[in-house]
């Protein structure tokens, strides 16, 4: 059941609501909460969980059909019920206790049915009575909070008991009463549900969230998954402080991130991550590429791209060419391309132009039309994924949509529409294209746009213009900025130490990743990076020991950006006493030693063994010792290997190539050097001695040096 889940999706699908609480989950787009969810639901039913007794709740009809088809695959009998908070409310209305129907206690005269009521005729409705129209939303004629007019109202509400006619939302509000007012309704739902699962947390409404708690209780048995940067249903009424709350909400819970993405290249999840890198570091999350597509446009990794169009035409004409190009070029099909906007109207503008391009185009949901373009809004493309996708409309008003005037209205639209550009982003795999267009028709009138402020998020930091200088002069410049760099870190390192120390981690781990950045720009190393989905299938709760062959001082922060995490690395002892740069090695985990020393392995060893089980080694070892001066691989020393046996760690090979070239052998100040790194399948030293290998550190180097060299 467990296989082929990462290490983050196991930890949720094996967690203990006994010991750690209630568990939520901040899934990122395209990390499988799917599969997650439905894994959780097998699992506890094998550890002797009366089926009948999980309840699941999604928004969609769809959705759960789908989830309980899953459960039913590998568990045929299961009576675990995935449904809607709709068809949940329905069911509790239509319970029968102590031979009483639910309906009949809160003085339905018929059974209940729900049928679609417009706005326009509720409206009218409470015009009659003497209440101004829009004053009260239909979806919340029983919601106890409204206090205002509850006389005039109770006519409203006895007409809806007589006939038994309903809308969904009543379902909520009058299960909620159920739950709150006869405590035999409430002790057989508690008793009903003892597990209870959220797909989607993020979207939640004030009364979704007020029926769980009440079919909840004491229980700590909530395993929610949700993602706070997917909630863009504001205006239906979803409130993403049911996420930001969580924590305060249940104080005992447990927060657990899925930050792997399986669906985009790590060019396009740059881009998505870009977005909220100003959210507080406890929710912020990373995705990291977990996908390799066997197609050719995924293996290329295109950076995303920005085109600026003076009018519709002229980017009209574009996108058409663009199709026709990539699908004869990598034999694609029409159902590959995907052109996502923020509004209705822009789909029915791109519907026609495409068309007149000779671009066929899906129309309706029948199966024959299922292979032309597809054109949505970004609030329909949520859960589906294109090879390519065109993001139409980036321009102010239109992406984001026109904002509100009040600071506080138009903040929270923002923030919203922030969300929703998100979203559209991370729908694509392969190749993702940015449009603004300056001059366009728009509700009847050719309308000047200026371009929207989502852009600055589209590409990343091109290198600055260099200056020629002699390469000795570039040397000391980079060196004194990198020192620079590091000083600065100081004062918000010691913020952070006492005001947030809860935070500090992430926080250490955030800033050695930007500042390994920051030292490939000063070094003006563009690096290429293969193999990132193998980080995936690493444990990072466990010892891990990143082996990489040495040919540059620069070799440590290539490592870190392409690995992207915190760690280590085994350094000589000379390097102690440089004030700056050993305070912050020791900050991240490096050990010191004397490679030449008598016993330098021991103490070695001896170090290593400081590390504790909350925070197990994980480090970069070159075990060549020293760099190559050829820029081919040395003696490889026995070591690292020897540790990773002795620790049961996981290897992780990270091969790098050309890194000299930025530093030992660089010609000129002002040349952009390319650099390689490939990161190979780990090597798991615990899991083939599960499977019954014996394996010693001799063999463990000879095995992975004759991966470097296949390589």
């Amino acid at each position: 059941m467990l296989k082929g889940l990462n290490p983050e999706q196991k930890q949720a699908v094996l967690h203990s609501h006994a010991e750690e609480g209630p568990l939520l989950i901040l899934a990122g787009a395209g990390s499988g909460k799917t599969s997650v969810l439905t894994k959780r639901i097998l699992y506890r039913i094998g550890q002797g969980v009366e089926s009948s007794k999980v309840l699941a709740l999604t928004f969609t009809a769809k959705a759960a059909a789908e989830m309980d088809e899953r459960v039913k695959e590998l568990a045929p009998e299961s009576k675990a019920l995935l449904c809607t908070f709709h068809s949940l409310a329905l069911r509790i209305l239509k319970m029968e206790i102590d031979g009483i129907e639910n309906w009949k206690r809160v003085g339905f005269k018929k059974a209940p049915m729900p049928k679609e009521q417009s706005d326009f005729e509720f409206q009218d409705s409470l015009m009659e009575l003497g209440i101004k129209a829009g004053s009260l939303n239909r979806e919340n004629l029983f919601s106890p909070e409204i206090k205002a007019k509850k006389n005039q109202l109770e006519k409203l509400r006895e007409n809806v008991f007589n006939s038994g006619a309903i809308v969904f939302e009543d379902l909520i509000w009058l299960s909620i009463r159920l739950l709150s007012e006869f405590n035999e309704v409430k002790e057989h739902c508690q008793n009903s549900w003892n597990e209870i699962l959220i797909d989607e947390y993020q979207d939640i409404n004030p009364s979704q969230y007020k029926l769980v708690r009440a079919i909840l209780g004491e229980s700590k048995s909530l395993f929610a998954v949700g993602d706070d940067d997917q909630a863009i249903y504001g205006f239906r009424g979803a409130d993403i402080g049911n996420i930001l709350r969580f924590k305060k909400d249940f104080p005992d819970c447990k927060v657990l991130k899925l930050e792997w993405n399986y669906r985009s290249t790590s060019r396009i999840l740059e881009a998505a991550n870009r977005i909220f890198n100003d959210k507080p570091l406890i929710f912020r999350k990373k995705l990291r590429p977990g996908a390799l597509r066997p197609y050719p446009l995924f293996k290329e990794n295109r950076i995303p791209e920005v085109w600026v169009s003076q009018t519709a035409e002229e980017e009209m004409i574009k996108i058409a060419y663009e199709i026709k190009f990539l699908k004869e070029e990598y034999s694609m099909k029409w159902s590959d391309f995907a052109l996502l906007s923020r509004y209705n109207r822009q789909c029915e503008y791109y519907a026609l132009a495409l068309k007149e391009s000779d671009v066929p185009i899906i129309e309706d949901d029948s199966p024959e039309n299922f292979d032309g373009v597809h054109i949505e809004t970004i609030h329909s493309s949520k859960g589906l994924q294109y090879p390519v996708v065109f993001y139409c409309g980036l321009a102010e008003s239109l992406s984001p949509g026109r904002l509100p005037e009040k600071f506080k209205e138009k903040k929270k639209q923002l923030d919203e529409e922030k969300r929703l550009f998100y979203v559209g982003v991370t729908r694509a795999e392969a190749h993702l294209i940015f449009l603004y267009c300056k001059q366009r028709y728009f509700k009847g009138k050719l309308k000047n746009f200026k371009e929207s402020r989502f852009l600055k998020y589209c590409q990343e930091k091109k290198f600055s213009k260099g200056i020629k200088v002699p390469v000795f002069i570039f040397k000391i410049f980079t060196t004194a900025r990198v020192i620079l760099y590091m000083l600065r870190c100081f004062p918000p390192y010691f913020f952070q130490n006492f005001f947030r120390s809860k935070t500090i981690e992430a926080w250490l781990q955030e800033t050695l990743l930007l500042w390994a950045k920051y030292c490939l720009r000063v070094l003006r190393l563009d690096l290429s990076i293969k193999g990132q989905e193998n980080l995936a299938k690493v444990d990072w709760s466990r010892p891990v020991i990143v082996i990489g062959n040495h040919t540059s001082f620069a070799d440590i922060p290539v490592v870190l950006v392409s690995v992207q995490r915190h760690l280590g690395f085994l350094a000589k002892a000379e390097l102690s006493r440089i004030p700056v740069l050993s305070y912050w090695m020791k900050k991240i985990g490096c050990i010191f030693i004397k490679r030449r020393a008598a016993g330098a392995g021991q103490k070695f060893m001896d170090k290593v063994s400081n590390f504790s089980a909350d925070k197990p080694p994980q480090i970069v070892i070159f075990p060549e010792g020293t760099r190559s001066k050829t820029e081919k691989m040395g003696e490889w020393k026995n070591g690292a290997f020897r540790m990773a046996v002795e620790l049961k760690a996981t290897i992780l090979p990270v091969i790098l190539q050309d890194t000299v070239y930025c530093w030992e052998k660089r010609k000129n100040s002002k040349s952009i050097q390319k650099a390689y790194s490939q990161i190979l399948e780990p090597f798991d030293v615990a899991e083939r001695e599960k499977n019954g290998e014996e394996i010693d550190a001799k063999e463990l180097r000879n095995i992975l040096r004759e991966r470097f060299s296949s390589v």
